[in-house]
C-alpha cells in the first residue's frame, strides 16, 4: 500500500485496483476470523462483556467466577449427575471425599458470603448411584416393544 494514487485516476477505480491486486497476491487468504459471524454490533454491551467473551474463548463456565461457598453448594447439588457415569463405587466415594475435603477446608476458614454448606453423606450418594445404575441396567435389559410396520401400499 506504499503506492500513491496517480493523478487523474478516479479514487474508486484506484481503490478497486488495489483490492484486486491484494486478492491476487492472496493477502486476504486465511485471515483470522474468516468464515465466522461478526459480533452483534447492535446489541448493547454490559460492563462485563469482556469477561463473558474471555470465558467463551476459553471454554469455561461462569461458575469459576462464583465465590467458593456458592461454587461448593452448586457442586453438592450436581453431585448425583457428576457421579452417575463413574464405573465403580470406589470412584464415587473418592469424588465425594474430594468434595467433602474442600467443604471442610472452607468451613475452617470461611470467605465470601455466609452460605450454609455441609459435608455430603458418602453412603447416601453411593445408594443413589446404585439405584441410578440399576434403573439404567433395567432399561437396557428390557425388551423393546415390537413396532408393527405397515405395508408400504397402506401408508
Amino acid at each position: 500500500m506504499t503506492e500513491r494514487k496517480p493523478r487523474g485516476m478516479g479514487a474508486e477505480t484506484w481503490v478497486e485496483r488495489q483490492i484486486r491486486q491484494a486478492q491476487e497476491r492472496g493477502a486476504f487468504d486465511n485471515l483470522p476470523g474468516a468464515g465466522k459471524p461478526l459480533p452483534n454490533l447492535h446489541k448493547p454491551r454490559d460492563e462485563m462483556w469482556w469477561i463473558k467473551q474471555k470465558l467463551d474463548e476459553e471454554g469455561l463456565s461462569a461458575d469459576v467466577l462464583l465465590p467458593e461457598p456458592l461454587r461448593l453448594r452448586k457442586e453438592v447439588e450436581g453431585l448425583r449427575e457428576a457421579v452417575r457415569p463413574l464405573p465403580a463405587e470406589r470412584q464415587v466415594r473418592d469424588a465425594v471425599s474430594r468434595l467433602n475435603r474442600r467443604i471442610a477446608e472452607w468451613l475452617r476458614a470461611p470467605s465470601g458470603p455466609p452460605v450454609h454448606v455441609s459435608p455430603v453423606d458418602a453412603d447416601e450418594v453411593v445408594r443413589q448411584w446404585r439405584e441410578d445404575r440399576q434403573r439404567r441396567e433395567d432399561r437396557l435389559a428390557a425388551p423393546e416393544p415390537e413396532v408393527k410396520r405397515r405395508r408400504w401400499w397402506r401408508r
